[in-house]
């Protein structure tokens, strides 16, 4: 087992709050992270029927026993359990007593802000960044890591992708969603989720996307709100602040791992992926979600968005450090064009804000330093290197 990114981070967190709060996709390690940043801790998984019915039954007398702190897994499935926490906390306020893991991000906000407000700090850990992969192998052409993913059983069980995706899909994905907005009917919801793969890097359209699966924008805002909140989607919203022209306002849906998107498309292969027409969108996803992992190991929120005018004129990611903004073109092609830094100049001349050297992020060898901006291909680098 390989030592998560995270790590430092969620010891430091231990180190300040009495309760840490480790959030992300189902399968992406929360459980193996606790267990190993802090072994010889009481372990206890709510999914295990017997200990969630201890825990519900006598929720006082079960965590009585747990002098010495514990690890609570799918704390989402008692979460009246974090009433109890909040009066032991409150009580006698050791740092990291309580190590707690949860997949349904709303549920598990909605209870922590009622009972531990103040009490917890709280991480997300999604699947593998590229650092922790190369463990496994150093090595990774860019559509063969799309097709494969980065969930770590993966990579450490050398898993079949598409088998593996079947059955998330089926496992967690499918029964988290009847968990959350009672389906009876997957079938809609199931085209729903394709016809969302092929809209992957794309501003979001839901009278679009109600046409072509026959259900009402309200339920299509439903899903993509579920799937937000399971992890499977997340939003990369849209830069405009100081911006004078007319921009788009609507954000753009990228999957939490390029692997299921990719299952969801019918790629199996690292060739089908390169010839794809979705090549584009799905090296997008890689590549941001990538950054997106760099923050959130170190604890902060990915401030990253996208820019784009009603000209057309766009650039694929702005990332808001501090207070300068560096703007980055993503492109999957091998080979380098100045095209590729017209998005970035229009996007200067457009902010309103400091503007740090920009980027473009490309599945070529060469690297080069062009009007200020450097071109690297980030499956060389660790995204810290890229951006110290």
């Amino acid at each position: 087992m390989i030592r998560r990114q995270i790590t430092d981070e969620l010891k430091a967190a231990a180190a300040e709050y009495p309760v840490v709060t480790i959030t992300g996709p189902r399968q992406s390690g929360k459980t193996t992270l606790a267990q190993m940043t802090f072994p010889g801790r009481a372990y206890h998984s709510l999914e295990d029927p017997d200990q969630r019915l201890a825990a519900e039954t006598d929720p006082r007398g079960f965590l009585d026993r747990l002098t010495e702190g514990a690890i609570l897994d799918e704390i989402q499935r008692t979460p009246a359990l974090l009433s109890y926490i909040q009066g032991i906390v409150d009580h006698n306020p050791r740092p990291g007593m309580f190590v707690v893991t949860g997949s349904h991000q709303p549920e598990l906000q909605q209870n922590i802000s009622q009972s531990l407000a103040g009490r917890t700090a709280i991480l997300t850990l999604l699947p593998f960044s590229l650092a922790e992969i190369r463990h496994y192998r150093r090595r990774w052409d860019a559509f063969e890591l799309i097709v494969t993913g980065t969930f770590p059983r993966v990579h450490k069980d050398r898993l079949t992708p598409n088998r593996f995706y079947n059955g998330y899909l089926q496992t967690y994905v499918e029964r988290d969603v009847r968990a959350l907005i009672h389906l009876k009917d997957l079938s809609a919801f199931q085209q729903f989720l394709t016809l969302l793969a092929g809209r992957i890097g794309q501003v979001i359209n839901y009278n679009a996307l109600s046409s072509d699966t026959g259900v009402s924008s309200p339920t299509i805002k439903s899903w993509i709100s579920v799937l937000k909140a399971s992890f499977v989607v997340f939003e990369l919203r849209p830069y405009f602040a100081n911006i004078r022209k007319r921009v788009i306002k609507s954000p753009k849906i990228y999957f939490t791992d390029p692997g299921l998107a990719a299952f969801l498309l019918g790629i199996e292969t690292p060739v089908q992926a390169a010839r794809d027409p979705l090549r584009g969108g799905l090296y997008e996803n890689l590549v941001i979600l990538e950054l997106a992992k760099a923050s959130l190991n170190l604890g902060r929120r990915p401030d990253l968005f996208f820019y784009r005018d009603t000209n057309g004129n766009e650039v694929d990611l702005v990332w808001r450090r501090g207070r300068r903004l560096v703007p980055i073109e993503i492109k999957s092609a091998a080979t380098f064009t100045k095209s590729f830094l017209k998005g970035i100049e229009r996007f200067r001349q457009a902010s309103g804000s400091p503007c740090a050297p920009g980027y473009v992020l490309y599945n070529g060898p060469q690297e080069h330093r062009i009007n200020d901006v450097h071109v690297i291909n980030p499956l060389i680098h660790e995204a810290s290197d890229l951006f110290p």
